[in-house]
């Protein structure tokens, strides 16, 4: 959403979602000269919110009450005016490891690593006190087992793999320029050549780690294919992103339905029947969530903080902030969480609540996501710090 707001307008936009998100209460003039230092008179401050009003980020519930953020007031919030708070991810996977069972570093089972995402979505809805969701990986051991280059055509050739599973993939491509040789029995030949140098390379290894090619290991001789084996490659790892759903961890309803956001009873029945009996829509959401890159709801950051404010609730009320303290955003070049807020949601029992979600992995596939589903009035700078420490700490337990 592009909306070009003056700083003054930025700051009171901030000081207004925040004071909301604190207290659930509509926030007024008044409210905003009395707790913040803003400088400038409840005339002025008016002026400002009548405005925004006007651009959609805010609305009034009622004709006598203050202002309220929309979804796209929260938008801008997210990614424009976040304030980093203290929330370091280093401490919260530090606290993950202290409280969840050890797990092997080289090999992870099935059984003990079940064991491991129960206990992060449990303790992830404390932490947050909203709806955790966690997917179950996809393959844990989908490694390579076979490969062959076959030339199809003049100009095509197919790579086929097949994976310890015995689960056969393919991919057709253009031969590299000035392949194309007279003699079809040179360049199967070649490709013969070409196909068992790869074996050798990636044997044993998970599809994942196909980026982890030495190129410079390729004999001269193979020069004109580096740029066509990249490629080829690449395109691999990228069909080898997982296609089908799993299971969802799905833990914190009892803390979440204390939220006066959770109060409607229609509401919460239809979302309670989404989360339990059509989880596979509910899969493609998240997992789409924490892998999409559309649009400029992705994040990266890096939030610091002491790991005993972790379990504040999000109704404290914000500190004042000086005029002259800017917020900053979080949106970087390199963005993994993703935040969907209110209508942004595709399924309708959603609409009315925020969904933080984050790719887990092993090697570099994104194998699962991390989730939380809570109100659109949400404390997002610790959401979004418990959400991508717990995928990073579900990724070191896979690697």
């Amino acid at each position: 959403m592009q909306v070009s707001l003056s700083d003054r307008q930025q700051h009171i936009l901030a000081c207004t979602v925040r004071h909301y998100i604190a207290t659930a209460e509509p926030v007024g003039s008044k409210v905003l000269a009395a707790d913040y230092n803003l400088n400038i008179s409840p005339a002025t401050i008016r002026a400002c919110l009548g405005m925004l009003e006007k651009e959609g980020l805010l609305y009034q519930p009622h004709t006598s009450s203050g202002r309220v953020p929309s979804d796209s007031g929260y938008r801008i919030y997210v990614d424009q005016l976040l304030a980093l708070e203290e929330y370091p991810n280093s401490q919260i996977d530090s606290f993950l490891r202290e409280q969840l069972p050890p797990v092997g570093t080289a090999t992870v089972e099935h059984r003990h690593f079940d064991e491991v995402v129960r206990g992060a979505a449990q303790i992830l809805a404390t932490l947050s006190g909203y709806i955790t969701l966690i997917t179950q990986p996809q393959a844990l051991h989908n490694r390579l087992r076979h490969l062959q280059l076959v030339q199809v055509a003049p100009a095509k050739v197919m790579l086929i793999v097949v994976t310890d599973n015995y689960v056969t993939q393919s991919v057709l491509m253009d031969l590299p320029l000035g392949s194309e040789l007279p003699d079809g029995e040179l360049v199967d030949r070649e490709l013969q050549i070409l196909s068992n140098f790869l074996l050798e390379q990636l044997r044993g290894q998970s599809l994942g780690d196909l980026a982890r090619l030495d190129w410079q290991e390729l004999d001269r001789q193979f020069a004109k294919y580096a740029d066509f084996l990249r490629d080829l490659l690449t395109e691999l790892q990228r069909r080898s992103q997982p296609t089908g759903s799993s299971p969802i961890m799905i833990h914190g309803l009892a803390e979440a339905l204390r939220l006066p956001e959770f109060s409607e009873l229609q509401q919460v029945q239809m979302l309670l029947h989404l989360l339990e009996q059509e989880q596979e829509q509910v899969w493609q959401v998240i997992f789409d969530a924490s892998t999409d890159q559309r649009g400029d709801h992705h994040l990266d950051h890096r939030l610091d903080a002491r790991i005993d404010n972790l379990s504040q609730r999000s109704s404290q009320r914000p500190s004042p902030r000086s005029q002259g303290q800017e917020a900053r955003s979080i949106l970087t070049n390199q963005r993994r969480v993703k935040v969907v807020i209110g209508a942004e949601n595709p399924l309708e029992p959603m609409r009315s609540y925020t969904l933080i979600a984050a790719p887990y992995q092993q090697g570099s596939i994104n194998v699962g996501s991390v989730g939380v589903l809570g109100p659109t009035r949400m404390l997002y700078e610790k959401a979004i710090a418990l959400v991508e420490a717990t995928a990073d700490y579900l990724s070191a337990s896979l690697s």
